[in-house]
């Protein structure tokens, strides 16, 4: 009755821990955050897992409003003549909403790089 579900819960199972028994026999280094940085050779000035200072998030605002804008307008230019003005209003809208997001950035500093 349940024949699939177990199959399929038996699979997954199988699959993960034949991953995770993979990783462990070719894993190069049992604590990854002490050993050496792979690609560039360089060594670390800091831990993995430091913070970020608060002054990056306004900025992380500001490049999300516009990487968010230009999701959506390159399909949005594709198909503008065949909507009509309706799909002009919803855009315009949209772009309102995002320069809500950009004035907050501005007033919090994110375009201050001193």
């Amino acid at each position: 009755m349940y024949f699939g579900a177990v199959s399929m819960l038996v699979t997954a199972l199988a699959g993960v821990s034949g991953l995770y028994l993979i990783h462990r026999l070719t894993a190069v280094d049992a604590t990854p955050l002490v050993s050496l940085p792979f690609q560039s050779g360089w060594l670390p000035e800091q831990h993995a897992l430091s913070r970020f200072h608060v002054r990056w998030y306004p900025a992380t605002v500001l490049f999300l409003a516009f990487d968010v804008e230009m999701l959506f307008m390159y399909p949005w230019a594709a198909v503008v003549a065949d909507m009509g003005i309706s799909s002009i209003v919803e855009m315009f809208t949209f772009l309102a909403a995002l320069l809500v997001a950009v004035v907050w950035a501005w007033r919090e500093g994110a375009l201050r790089w001193v």
